[in-house]
């Protein structure tokens, strides 16, 4: 017996016909739609504007008319809170709660059907026949007790939303049933400055709603794929507030009616009745349906909507791995409401690593992705975070921000102003627990107040379980420089978090404030010194002095450090100093130091003035001597107003094939005259000016010392010939001493000698092997003992002889 539908099940049985079939809902009679109307505000001329100008994505239509149907199931919702009402269609279907999607193949139809408010005759003339009209803001107007966040919810602009159907729409129509009219609408229009609206020849198909039923264009028929709509909806509209349904249609096989009964094989075996069922089986005919399948698309809810202590750890890092694409946990999370001024839902991450393409290529960062309403609305703008903090990743939802803005708008919008300000002080508060966490692991770990070394719980934030700070600089200390660079405002903040590596510590990063702590009271400022590598600094003979005098200097050893440094020139009152600059002096001099400096510098100054006058004048600013504690007979180092020679590298090799002008280098040589070939220079050139070999000592001097520094030796064969020269001066060769004859014929008579007695030698051992051979011959025994041996020569030019 077959059981009738309910209202329900036949509702679902006319959807099934309706997109089987075929159904066109706009094929009505040009006489039943009535005289055409006029758009007001100059719809026509605007249209092209919003499609081509307001949104650059056509995918964003879906997001528009699905943002539109949750709005309407608010507002539906708000209503009935105060007077519920329970209408039907003229199958006597319940609207339901939520957002339906489905497809006509046939006449290439996509349809949008809601069951919210709806829309009368006169809204639906209101907020379709005019740009810019606010359906929702209108509905506010009457909505005298409604609480703050309730309302917030409902803010948007339908009217600009709806118009960007005709991205991809030839023809839309709007069918709509309100419970204030007994009477169902439909709005049609091809986008070409005019529009029709007349009462749906169909009768109450929607009990309460609205149905958007859009001819698509011959380009855009990707929009008929189920899954591809599915797609969409998971990046725009996955967090809706209401159910989002995509119908499928699907084949499944039905096996048709058994006609056998069971009363003849009440008798039979139970062996035979398994043979005969076996039978019946192969010989059934299965006959294939199709069906229509509702797909829920989004399923996931957005946990920033939730209470902080409603998420568990879990569910915030299977967020973050499904949203950014990260097999790797996040080394840090927060969960906040923003309140004031803005209010909005986020949820920043700080992820394991990086990519350095928030930094180094000049793109936009797709890391925070940006929610009004829970509707996404992009992630492809600089905006929200300044470019050094790329690397975060997160989201942003905000019941402030108009729905509908373009991208433009939200560039310059005073909104976003104020939430970029607020996530930018939550970075660095999340940066500075990960930094005081480590610096409390080390201070307090093993001591009587371990407890102090572990993370603060916090609902919305992660608990730290091991230090993580040195980690995060690792991978993300270029940030926190480029940052120095960049932003002025928060130089000062951004100073806080930057670690180095030091002569007093090699195997871990210290903050500026250790190092300011730890300071000698007659220091004049924070000691640095930059290289390729710690190796490479520690070969420096500037760095000598400072350890000497047990001073710490800080090693930046990465490429930025050359530019931040000349951006943030002090910390905590404290200057940093590159001891590279010959200005720099360590410790306090007094006037008797200094009394006899200024002697000494008197009695050097024609040597240094002697000095200054063949070694490279166009590339040294300055001879003088040095007031370093060093080793070394001459160091080349550079003045604070000019940039040094690592910089000046690094910049080279940036301007490789760029018509770049290099910014010049100016060395100070510094003269040890401590040193014992400083004195036979000062000796030499008291009797000598013109002492060449003098002169090619300072010159070697002076290009090892340069070498030293990373300064570029300008002429290499002539470094070398001094050398060359040097070398004879002290193996007491004369400079005009040419080289030796050459001495091949003493070689020639070897060689013959030892070619004559190999032959000789060989002559010998043939000679003995004959002999043998005529003194002993084989016996017949032996000879047949002795297996045949056939060699078979074939004289065409066969494979065999080839490989032979």
């Amino acid at each position: 017996m077959i059981k009738p539908f309910n209202g329900r099940q036949l509702w679902y049985a006319l959807l099934v016909v309706v997109i089987l079939l075929g159904f066109h809902s706009h094929d009505v009679l040009a006489t039943e739609k009535g005289t055409p109307i006029a758009f007001q505000a100059e719809v026509s001329k605007m249209l092209d504007i919003l499609v081509n100008s307001l949104y650059t994505n056509r995918q964003v239509f879906l997001r528009e008319l699905i943002s539109n149907g949750s709005d309407a199931l608010s507002k539906i919702r708000m209503v009935y809170l105060k007077s519920r009402k329970e209408p039907v269609n003229a199958s006597g279907d319940e609207p339901t709660m939520d957002i339906r999607i489905h497809f006509n193949e046939e006449m290439k139809q996509l349809i949008i059907q809601d069951g919210g408010v709806g829309m009368t005759e006169e809204e639906l003339d209101k907020n379709l026949g005019s740009l810019g009209s606010s359906g929702t803001r209108s509905f506010l107007e009457k909505i005298q007790n409604a609480s703050k966040d309730s309302s917030n919810n409902l803010i948007g602009q339908f009217g600009v939303g709806f118009y960007s159907v005709f991205l991809v729409g030839d023809r839309v129509s709007v069918a709509s049933k309100s419970d204030d009219s007994d009477v169902q609408y439909v709005w049609e229009s091809s986008g070409d400055g005019k529009y029709f609206l007349y009462e749906d020849p169909r009768g109450n198909t929607l009990g309460r709603g609205t149905e958007i039923v859009i001819d698509l264009k011959p380009d855009a028929l990707e929009f008929l794929k189920p899954d591809f709509i599915k797609e969409v909806i998971q990046q725009y509209s996955e967090f809706i507030d209401y159910p989002i349904y995509v119908a499928e249609v699907v084949e499944v096989e039905k096996p048709s009616p058994s006609t056998n009964t069971t009363e003849d094989s009440e008798n039979e075996t139970t062996e035979e009745n398994e043979e005969k069922k076996v039978e019946e089986d192969e010989e059934k005919e299965v006959e294939k349906i199709r069906e229509v399948r509702w797909t829920h698309a989004n399923t996931n809810k957005p946990i920033w909507t939730r209470p902080l202590g409603n998420v568990t750890d879990d569910e915030y890092i299977d967020f973050y791995q499904a949203t950014f694409k990260d097999s790797k946990q996040p080394i840090y999370y927060s969960h906040f409401k923003a309140e004031g001024e803005v209010d909005f839902d986020s949820i920043l991450f700080i992820p394991h690593e990086d990519d350095l393409t928030s930094i180094l290529e000049e793109t936009e960062s797709n890391s925070i992705k940006l929610y009004i309403r829970r509707v996404f609305i992009t992630d492809e703008f600089r905006e929200l975070l300044p470019r050094y903090f790329g690397f975060v990743k997160g989201v942003v939802d905000s019941n402030d921000l108009p729905l509908n803005v373009s991208r433009e708008n939200l560039q310059e919008n005073r909104i976003l102003r104020v939430i970029r300000k607020k996530l930018v002080r939550k970075i660095f508060s999340m940066i500075n627990d990960i930094a005081t966490h480590e610096e409390n692991f080390k201070k307090y770990t093993n001591t009587t107040d371990a407890a102090k070394a572990e993370s603060p719980e916090r609902r919305g934030t992660k608990k730290l379980e091991k230090p993580m700070y040195s980690h995060f600089w690792e991978k993300f200390g270029l940030n926190i420089r480029y940052g120095i660079i960049n932003d002025a405002v928060n130089r000062g903040r951004l100073s806080k978090l930057l670690r180095f590596k030091s002569s007093q510590s090699e195997n871990e990063f210290i903050s500026l404030q250790t190092y300011v702590d730890r300071m000698k009271k007659d220091q004049k400022g924070i000691y640095f010194l930059t290289g390729d590598s710690i190796e490479r600094i520690k070969q420096s003979p500037v760095l000598q002095d400072a350890l000497d005098r047990k001073y710490e200097v800080l090693y930046m050893t990465d490429a930025v450090d050359e530019y931040f440094v000349r951006h943030m020139t002090d910390f905590a009152g404290k200057k940093l100093l590159n001891l590279v600059h010959n200005e720099v002096r360590m410790g306090d001099v007094d006037e008797d130091r200094r009394a006899i400096a200024k002697k000494r510098t008197e009695m050097y100054s024609d040597f240094l003035t002697h000095l200054s006058t063949f070694l490279e004048p166009g590339e040294v600013s300055k001879v003088i001597l040095t007031h370093r504690h060093t080793t070394e007979a001459f160091i080349v180092s550079s003045n604070q107003h000019h940039i040094t020679a690592r910089m000046s590298n690094i910049i080279r090799s940036q301007a490789i094939g760029l018509d770049r002008e290099i910014p010049k280098v100016r060395r100070v040589v510094e003269v040890n005259y401590r040193h014992p070939l400083v004195n036979e220079l000062y000796q030499r050139f008291i009797i000598d000016k013109d002492d060449e070999m003098a002169k090619d000592i300072a010159w070697v001097l002076y290009e090892i010392a340069s070498m030293r520094a990373e300064f570029p030796v300008s002429n290499i064969s002539m470094h070398a010939k001094r050398i060359d020269r040097l070398l004879r001066g002290g193996a007491d060769i004369g400079l005009d001493e040419e080289l030796l004859p050459e001495d091949d014929d003493k070689y020639l008579e070897i060689v013959k000698e030892e070619r004559a007695a190999l032959a000789a030698k060989k002559n010998e051992t043939q000679a003995t092997a004959k002999k043998k051979m005529v003194d002993e011959p084989p016996t017949t025994e032996e000879e047949s003992s002795k297996p045949s041996l056939k060699v078979e020569v074939k004289e065409e030019n066969s494979e065999d002889n080839e490989d032979l």
